[in-house]
């Protein structure tokens, strides 16, 4: 099975989260509400000092994602 990049994510245990789950390295869920992220890697320390750098890259492409999938739920 191929996964796309991004999926949403929902629990009624959590009605007030975003949840985004990025399925490629480095895999994570981020609550957008908070962008509160749940790292499922383990990173060394040269891989800490990358993911830094990437981190706000991540967040806007997945801010990106939800927006434009918001959008496609508006025209149906």
């Amino acid at each position: 099975m191929e996964l796309p990049k991004f999926l949403l994510g929902d629990n009624t245990d959590c009605a007030d989260a975003i949840f985004v789950i990025h399925t490629e390295f480095p895999r994570f869920v981020i609550n957008l509400v908070d962008d509160e992220i749940e790292w499922f890697e383990d990173f060394d320390g040269e891989d800490q000092e990358e993911l830094e750098t990437q981190v706000a890259v991540l967040i806007e492409s997945t801010t990106a994602f939800y927006d434009r999938e918001m959008e496609r739920y508006k025209e149906e």
